[in-house]
């Protein structure tokens, strides 16, 4: 027979676990778990900018200055004699040669004052050549002592007085002729006409105010321009002391923007400046010329005038967006330096080329100009540069760019592990 012994149940207090016993458990786990660790985290990356090195190159100096249009010839067309219209001899808006018949007025009245006049000459042409042949004869009778000094004096009276007569009646019989000739009223030049403010049935005169129409050479077209004299002062220094070029052996090139904002195909050139300074703006007039073949170039046309002045070797130039200006105005840009530390650079930035500021006077060739990831850069701190030529033409792609460079080489850092 089996006999089963129960044993007694322990005191609660036995079940308590000593500090010894939890040190061991501690240390235990501590010895199993050597070898491995938690991923660290990576240490603060230096913010990365772009920045785009100084390089001085050849800028064209232009100056872009707005005007209208004129033909470079114009001439109104008005009559010269009184009369009523009969013909209108033209189509309006279309090319006229010089010369040729506009407007005919009615001659008849003219017509019949030069025949009137024909006839006078004609008969003092008569009379003056037998006023001539009897003072002829008196000249020959008078040497025999034929005739008395008294007739031979009135018979070369007579024929002086006959000479002027023909003088006079020729003249007017001239001035008949074109008389009856402005009854044809013609182009004074070679162009285009405009619209006529008479028909048929007017009644024009000599003295009257309202041309008939307008003729207006456009093969070429004048653009008169203003500029400050103050710029002109500039520009002249700058010639002088060679840091501009002339731009062309001509002089100055110039190239038409239209109303559209499109540019005009054929080049002009600077004809020449006025010698007078206005005394109200202070400016200077300049005038411009440009071939119109086709005459797409109309006379009262707005447009834009962009002049090459010149050309600067040793332009230095910066995006405009890398450019910051003060409340007073003073222009300053983020460089940075050998020790890769952003600095802020005083600049003079006074004229544009494109999107670009032409700099004249801060930086120098070499500089590295941040053009890209400003927002992260602080003067006195460490940045990281990459020379990013382009970032001037897309002015926030490079700043995302850069964000997501830097994200990914965190994500890539490696894991330090230890035993």
């Amino acid at each position: 027979m089996t006999r089963v012994h129960i044993l007694p149940a322990l005191p609660s207090r036995a079940m308590a676990v000593s500090p010894l016993a939890l040190a061991v458990v501690a240390a235990a786990f501590a010895l199993a778990g050597c070898g491995r660790q938690g991923p660290q985290m990576p240490p603060q990356m230096t913010p990365e900018v772009g920045v785009e090195i100084v390089a001085p190159h050849p800028v064209v100096s232009s100056t872009e200055l707005s005007g209208r249009l004129s033909a470079i010839r114009v001439a109104d067309v008005r009559p010269q004699v009184e009369g009523i219209v009969t013909r209108r001899l033209f189509t309006e808006g279309s090319l006229v040669a010089a010369g040729s018949v506009l407007y005919q007025i009615d001659p008849a009245s003219y017509q019949a004052s030069y025949d009137q006049a024909v006839g006078t000459l004609a008969k003092a042409v008569a009379t003056a050549a037998a006023a001539q042949t009897k003072a002829s004869r008196y000249t020959e009778l008078s040497k025999i002592q034929g005739v008395s000094k008294q007739d031979y004096d009135d018979a070369i009276s007579s024929l002086q007085e006959a000479q002027a007569d023909v003088v006079a009646d020729r003249a007017a019989l001239k001035t008949a002729a074109i008389n009856l000739g402005y009854t044809k009223v013609v182009a004074p030049i070679a162009g285009r006409i405009g619209k006529s403010s008479v028909t048929e049935g007017a009644l024009v005169t000599a003295e009257q105010t309202t041309a008939l129409a307008t003729v207006q050479a456009t093969q070429e077209m004048y653009l008169d321009v203003t500029r400050s004299s103050v710029d002109w002062l500039r520009l002249q220094k700058e010639f002088a002391n060679g840091q501009l070029q002339q731009a062309g052996k001509d002089g100055a090139v110039v190239h038409l923007v239209m109303e559209d904002g499109t540019a005009y195909p054929q080049t002009g050139k600077l004809l020449f400046s006025d010698i007078t300074v206005d005394a109200t703006t202070g400016s200077v007039t300049l005038r411009c010329v440009f071939p119109n073949p086709d005459g797409v170039l109309l006379p009262g046309m707005f447009v834009r005038a962009r002049l090459e002045e010149g050309v600067n070797q040793q332009a230095i130039t910066v995006p405009q967006l890398a450019v910051s200006r003060a409340s007073d105005g003073s222009a300053s840009v983020l460089t940075v330096d050998a020790a890769n530390k952003v600095v802020q650079t005083a600049v003079t930035a006074d004229t544009a080329h494109d999107a670009d500021w032409i700099v004249t006077r801060g930086l120098k060739a070499g500089d590295r100009v941040i053009v890209a990831g400003s927002q992260k850069a602080r003067v006195g701190a460490l940045v990281t540069p990459v020379e990013s030529p382009a970032t001037a033409a897309a002015p926030t792609a490079p700043d995302t760019a850069l964000d997501t460079a830097a994200t990914a080489a965190r994500q890539a850092a490696p894991t330090t592990t230890g035993s």
